[in-house]
């Protein structure tokens, strides 16, 4: 009961926050916005261009926020553009509010940079909940995901016995041995490129001189010549 409860939980929680998120959010746009225009006012821009300027500023900090999101957890090599375009407009804001502070004391810059402030600190407290969310969603996936694999039926296979195998053609090692005893019976000892040559194989005829050898089913090179070599003495001694 509980493990069904606690995903949830985490949603319920997860939606508090980006309400609260949101109404930071309008808050700020509504203070940054009047004290954007009287900024811009006070320092040379006209009336256009007043009413246009704290739309720029929010404007970029709302590219920078949904930019936020939607790389949490994923691309973390293009997050730097988004942090710097919502800590830039984050700076603006800002000194747009403290500017249209009526007195420079300390009680009356707090309130100016209340709304600029209050959105960065709820934008990254939002941010690092939707980063540990989406860990939360995806390690309960894997989980779900492997204990399904446990359950999966084990498909085993059969084993063919060699009596139903095709015998008609010979096997590459078959091949090479008859011609083996060929060139036996004419007095030479073939090589592994050769049994590789009759075989169509590619390396595999050493390996199988080395292991007729082992088995003994010939004899070693150096045996065979010393049987040579003996044999050659004996004919030279009767003669």
């Amino acid at each position: 009961m509980s493990t069904t409860a606690s995903p949830a939980r985490r949603d319920r929680a997860l939606w508090v926050q980006c309400a609260c998120t949101a109404l930071v959010a309008l808050g700020a746009a509504y203070a940054s916005y009047r004290h954007g225009r009287e900024f811009a006012l006070r320092f040379g821009a006209d009336e256009a261009t007043a009413a246009i300027w704290p739309l720029i500023v929010d404007g970029i900090l709302t590219t920078a926020t949904v930019e936020l999101w939607k790389t949490t957890g994923r691309h973390t090599g293009g997050r730097w553009a988004a942090w710097l375009s919502f800590v830039f407009g984050i700076c603006l804001s800002l000194c747009a509010n403290v500017a249209a502070a009526p007195e420079l004391s300390v009680f009356a810059v707090a309130v100016a940079a209340c709304p600029p402030l209050a959105l960065l600190l709820a934008v990254e407290l939002l941010n690092r909940a939707l980063k540990r969310h989406r860990v939360e969603t995806t390690s309960e996936t894997t989980e779900t995901g492997e204990t399904g694999d446990e359950k999966a039926p084990v498909v085993r296979l059969a084993v063919v016995p060699d009596e139903s195998r095709s015998s008609a053609e010979p096997t590459a090692e078959q091949r090479m041995w008859a011609y083996h005893v060929t060139e036996r019976a004419k007095g030479r000892t073939p090589t592994g490129a050769e049994l590789d040559r009759i075989a169509g194989t590619n390396n595999y005829g050493r390996r199988v001189l080395r292991e007729w050898r082992r088995q003994g089913r010939i004899a070693d090179d150096a045996t065979v010549d010393h049987q040579r070599s003996r044999s050659v003495r004996r004919a030279v001694e009767v003669q």
